[in-house]
């Protein structure tokens, strides 16, 4: 389970959803078009998810003379955009890019990309281009209440769950916890010397060569798709990062703890030349 979800929100999601896995059944059954869609994802948000279906979730949302299907929205503030497909058609890469035109011009974090049984949900990175990465995704249809993972899911683009800024703790967490965040960690001097060290001790009598090591993880253990292409490139980059963070604030911290200098005995304090003075002494006979 990726978080705590209150216990009110997560019977109501439990619930709830026994209603709509009918529904968006018999609706995927019906090949329903677009704009029935969009009324069953607008009564999930609702009855599932907790908002104000009057004032809270806005349909036809106008930005620069287009307009996106619906608009979360808290106290006149939109949380996130959804662009809504019927219900029969595969979400595919066009889709999310006018999602995330919309979300883009209006400066909004968060865009659900949703065909009424497909969620996906993506947070906009203001780069330039401008990019998103895939938080989570999930299916309704296949929802089951035993699924703790789902529901966390939900919470976080609930009601509840936006005043808790839950989507973005789960963001943080998908991203550092990724399969090319962790072949990244894999690939780090502390875990290469811990399987150097745990064959070592198993194998007492053979020499390892870490870099040996190294070669195997990254070319036999580790799939090509986490080891090559722009998101191993910026997971690794991250570690890097990270490491070098660490190793700073260790260094900081090192020096602050270090103990001060035992002080020296008299004799061997430097006196400052402006202090010395020179004494003379007669000796009488």
């Amino acid at each position: 389970m990726k978080g705590n979800v209150p216990k009110k929100v997560e019977e109501r999601i439990k619930s709830e959803m026994r209603r709509f896995q009918k529904v968006l059944s018999e609706a995927k059954a019906r090949d329903v078009n677009e704009s029935d869609t969009v009324i069953i994802v607008s009564d999930i948000l609702s009855s599932v998810l907790g908002f104000d279906k009057y004032s809270e979730i806005t349909t036809e949302f106008a930005i620069r003379g287009t307009y996106v299907d619906l608009a979360v929205k808290i106290d006149g503030e939109v949380y996130y955009l959804i662009e809504v497909k019927a219900i029969g058609l595969d979400l595919k890469e066009p889709h999310l890019r006018q999602a995330i035109d919309y979300a883009a011009n209006q400066g909004i974090d968060w865009v659900v990309l949703t065909n009424g049984e497909l969620w996906h949900v993506f947070k906009v990175l203001y780069r330039k281009p401008i990019e998103v990465e895939k938080t989570f995704e999930f299916n309704l249809i296949n929802f089951s209440p035993k699924d703790k993972e789902t529901i966390y899911e939900l919470y976080t683009l609930s009601r509840e769950g936006i005043r808790k800024s839950a989507i973005a703790e789960l963001h943080e967490r998908a991203k550092a916890t990724n399969k090319f965040a962790i072949a990244a960690i894999l690939k780090t001097e502390p875990i290469i010397d811990a399987v150097v060290r745990e064959i070592r001790k198993i194998h007492k009598n053979i020499k390892i060569d870490k870099q040996y090591i190294i070669e195997i993880i990254d070319k036999e253990v580790l799939k090509r798709e986490v080891r090559e292409g722009e998101p191993a490139e910026k997971a690794a980059e991250l570690v890097k990062k990270a490491q070098h963070k660490a190793a700073r604030e260790k260094s900081k911290k090192v020096k602050k703890e270090e103990p001060p200098s035992p002080p020296q005995p008299a004799s061997m304090v430097p006196v400052p030349v402006g202090l010395m003075t020179t004494s003379k002494f007669t000796v009488e006979g």
